[in-house]
């Protein structure tokens, strides 16, 4: 029996209690197998197990999908991720490979799902992922594509890896297959664990002690970064607001992996911007001239984590030779004293901000969202400011959802809502939170929580075929209903009428829902008339926001900041 396939296995029977009646029915085999599926996702992609449910698409005509994440669009491009997990119910021993049939079935996936003119049968829930795909495609973005490929076992065997490098060779740097198994799980569920680790620097360095903390300056071989997280792994990127790059293919990657597999390998100290590491004390020979072995005490890398996951994949990939041993790369390492662990994230914010990344974390302190805290907290709510904040329920509402809902309910810009989430804490942070309190934020959740509930379990026998994409628009409408019927405007809503306004609109959700559907329905009749709209294009149209022109007509908006109009 493998120990860590075993811990996998008992928390899958947690997930089985706890998450019963969301799980697809079937057999017990199956549920179990949709539960593995789900922890996969939840860990891989670093979301709340709640939030991967929403991926969850297997089923009849699923194409050897069991599990669907797309990305949001960056520099022309866009990251879809696809899940197949295959788990053994009757063996927990880990070593099973992941079968030849599933990467030939993934394999034939890719070719078939990521061309807009194959025409293919799908469940329900993949349909409409898949056709949102295909309409970035016809929009002439670019898909890259990561198959991640689950088992509660081994990787594949070499036959099934011939199969996969044929798919790269027709796909160059467009696809990528990952194994993720009961190993990757623990991995990261030990990302918290504290890690003292001895770095060997290279010829000389600087050591500098300034405003009661102490600098080192010096160089590490691509080699030693390699090692360092072949035997630590991810725990190493607990403070790295962009945690586990390497499973995520991007352009940064690429070309960090392009330059090391290259000629110019041995000036790649010239052109990576290097690694910083924060740790409690770091130690080292200070008699010796140079090639210093330095002790390092609970080091966290918070800048780099692109530059050494990619290091670390590239030095597997590539046969043994000198590569690891003439490229350097260089190291920056702060000793923080106690009282100065805060800083850290002043120091994590400055050292990426040349990249885009998650700004939640770095938000999370600020005036603004520590106010709406305070706020909800007397309302009855719990704000997570913080994605490494726990805790479930009604009552719990996160920073994301929040900005996501009000964005769209009362700020008006659903299309900006759902596909520039990676923008809420960072371009439209003002515009989302700009004089907005607790009341207006909790109405604005429940109101897109009751929403997507719709889209997620339809009461009507046969839904709208704009439900999955539409979540957005008609929360908004639902809160324009909201307000119209409380004869209130947005500025006003406040926590003295926020108890009236919450019983009026849980009295009257279903009606609002209704003429919100009805309202988007006339909308798509006045843009494309009684023609026949595809999936695809039901998906370009609320994606571009062809229809808030139709929805805002004579309408004024209701959500504005005050210094907007």
């Amino acid at each position: 029996m493998d120990i860590n396939a075993s811990i996998i296995d008992q928390q899958l029977t947690g997930l089985l209690e706890k998450y019963s009646d969301s799980l697809p029915a079937g057999d017990a085999n199956k549920r179990r197998s949709a539960a593995f599926v789900l922890l996969c996702m939840a860990n891989c992609l670093d979301i709340p197990l709640e939030d991967a449910f929403e991926l969850l698409t297997e089923g009849g005509n699923d194409a050897g999908v069991d599990g669907l994440h797309i990305g949001e669009v960056e520099d022309g491009e866009f990251l879809v991720t696809v899940f197949q997990g295959k788990y053994k119910i009757n063996t927990i021993d880990g070593a099973a490979n992941f079968p030849e049939n599933g990467v030939q079935k993934a394999v034939n996936t890719v070719q078939v799902l990521f061309n807009p003119h194959r025409k293919v049968t799908l469940n329900e829930k993949l349909a409409p992922k898949v056709e949102e795909i295909r309409s970035l495609i016809r929009d002439a973005y670019i898909p890259k594509v990561r198959f991640v490929l689950c088992n509660n076992g081994a990787r594949w065997n070499d036959i099934a890896q011939g199969w996969v490098d044929e798919l790269k060779k027709d796909f160059p740097n467009k696809v990528e297959f990952d194994h993720f198994n009961h190993d990757s799980i623990i991995r990261i569920l030990q990302r918290t664990k504290v890690v003292d680790a001895s770095i060997q620097l290279s010829g000389q360095l600087i050591v500098e002690d300034m405003n009661y903390m102490r600098v080192m300056v010096g160089r590490v071989a691509v080699q030693h970064i390699a090692d360092l997280f072949e035997q630590h792994g991810d725990r190493l990127l607990q403070r790295n607001i962009r945690r586990y790059p390497g499973l995520h293919s991007n352009r940064v990657n690429s070309a960090i992996h392009e330059t090391l597999c290259s000629d110019k390998a041995d000036k790649f100290y010239f052109y990576n911007n290097g690694v910083t590491v924060v740790c409690d004390k770091f130690d080292y020979n200070a008699f010796q001239k140079t090639d210093h072995q330095v002790q390092l005490k609970n080091m966290q890398i918070i800048n780099g984590g692109q530059t050494c996951k990619t290091i670390h994949e590239a030095l597997k990939s590539t046969s043994p030779n000198s590569l690891g041993q003439t490229s350097y790369v260089m190291i920056r390492i702060y000793q923080l004293a106690e009282e100065n662990k805060n800083f850290v994230q002043d120091i994590t914010y400055a050292t990426n901000s040349q990249n885009p990344v998650d700004l939640r974390d770095l938000r999370s302190n600020d005036k603004i969202q520590t106010t709406l805290e305070l706020g909800m907290k007397d309302l009855g709510y719990t704000y997570k400011r913080q994605r490494e904040e726990g805790g479930v329920g009604s009552r719990v509402i996160t920073s994301t959802i929040a900005a996501e809902a009000t964005l769209a309910v009362w700020r008006e810009k659903p299309h900006q809502s759902k596909f520039r989430r990676k923008a809420h804490f960072g371009k439209l942070y003002e515009d989302i939170f700009t004089d907005l309190n607790a009341a207006q934020t909790i109405l604005a959740v429940l109101i897109f929580r009751d929403v997507e509930n719709e889209r997620k379990r339809p009461s009507a026998e046969m839904p709208a075929p704009f439900l999955p994409y539409a979540s957005h628009y008609i929360s908004m409408l639902v809160g324009r209903e909201l307000l119209h019927d409380q004869r209130t405007a947005f500025k006003d809503v406040s926590h003295r009428n926020f108890a009236e306004l919450l019983e009026r609109f849980q009295n009257n959700a279903e009606t609002y829902h209704a003429r919100a559907v009805e309202k988007v329905k006339d909308a798509l009749k006045k843009l494309y008339g009684n023609q026949d709209v595809s999936l695809q294009q039901l998906s370009a149209t609320f994606r571009r926001g062809d229809l808030l022109e139709q929805l805002t007509c004579g309408q004024k908006p209701t959500g504005l900041p005050p210094e907007h109009g």
